[in-house]
Order: structure tokens, then sequence, then C-alpha cells
């Protein structure tokens, strides 16, 4: 096995790195816009109240030691523990999964209590949360589909390059949309 070292180009931000904060940036703007959005209907007379599936508080605590896992696989990528970054990476993205699978099973506890996100007998409380966290959820399976592609790497490369910098934007989007989903979910909690 060959181990080859990138050169860093220090003092630059990559370019891959400012367009994913750009690309952050604008996420922010739309979320932004619809939590203000979801603010001014709920003065509505037709708005409907009603609390957070109780599997969302799981879903937050899923997420948040994800976050912890993408850190420390980040970390021990970058000190070249080969084995504990592909152990920490596939963690990772098993949590990511089941985060998207807790989000799921969330709505159909909605559903279960008969409160309908889209489509007739809908109300638009119910439509905002749905549209809300179901682009967040988009969001998510992004990052997934990113963990996966870094998953695959770690697991069926034979020359070993140790190029931080695709490891870092995964990690940088992961964290996003952690703490996105934390906003998310204290805005709907306290909303």
């Amino acid at each position: 096995m060959t181990t080859v070292s990138v050169t860093e180009n220090k003092g630059k931000l990559h370019p891959h790195k400012f367009l994913l904060w750009v690309g952050m940036a604008s996420i922010v703007m739309m979320f932004a816009g619809l939590t203000s959005a979801y603010v001014v209907k709920r003065t509505f007379s037709n708005w409907m109240e009603f609390g957070l599936p109780s599997v969302f508080w799981v879903s937050t605590i899923v997420i948040l030691v994800s976050s912890l896992t993408m850190h420390l696989a980040l970390k021990n990528f970058k000190a070249h523990e080969r084995k504990k970054y592909k152990n920490l990476i596939t963690v990772t993205a098993v949590l990511g999964l089941l985060f998207a699978a807790l989000q799921l099973y969330g709505f159909t506890q909605l559903h279960e209590k008969g409160i309908q996100i889209f489509g007739i007998g809908s109300n638009a409380s119910a439509s905002f949360l749905g549209i809300i966290v179901g682009l967040h959820a988009l969001h998510v399976i992004g990052g997934i589909i990113a963990l996966l592609i870094i998953f695959f790497r770690a697991y069926g490369t034979k020359v070993k390059r140790y190029d931080k910098t695709p490891i870092e934007i995964v990690a940088i989007y992961w964290h996003f949309v952690d703490i996105l989903w934390i906003y998310l979910f204290l805005f709907f909690s306290f909303m």
C-alpha cells in the first residue's frame, strides 16, 4: 500500500469549501424565509396547534451523536488512523440513516394522531412542518450520500491519499445540517 500526502495551501480557502459556504448561506436564507413565513401564518385564525412527535427528541440525540462521530472521524483521518477513521465514518453514516428513519417515523406518528401533512384535511401548520422538515431531510439525504461516498472510498481504495479536503467538506456540511436541525427542532418546540 502506498501513501501519498497532499500539500496544503496555507491561508487560502479551497474553492470547493468556498462553494460549500455559499451554498450553506443560501440554505440558511431559505430556511429563514420559511420559518419567518411560519411565524406570520401562525397568527391566522385557522392555525392548528400540535406537539412535535416524541421520536423527534430521539432523532435530535442521534444527529448530535453523529456530529461527534463525524468530528472524530475527521480527527482520526488527519492523524492517519485509518482503521479508526473507517469505523467512525461507518458509525456516522449509520447514524445519518437512523436519523432519516426516525424523522419518517415521526411523520407516521403525526398521521396516527390524525394530523394530515398534505392534501385533504391538512392544515397550514402541519403543511409548514412537512415542507420545512422535508426540505431539511433532503439536505440530510445529500449529506448521507456524501458520507456514503467517503465511506466507500475509505474501504475501496488501494492507494491511500491523505487529502483531507473531501473529508473536511463532508464534515462541515454534516455539522451544518446538524446545527440546522437543532435550530428547526427548537423553533418548532418553542414557537
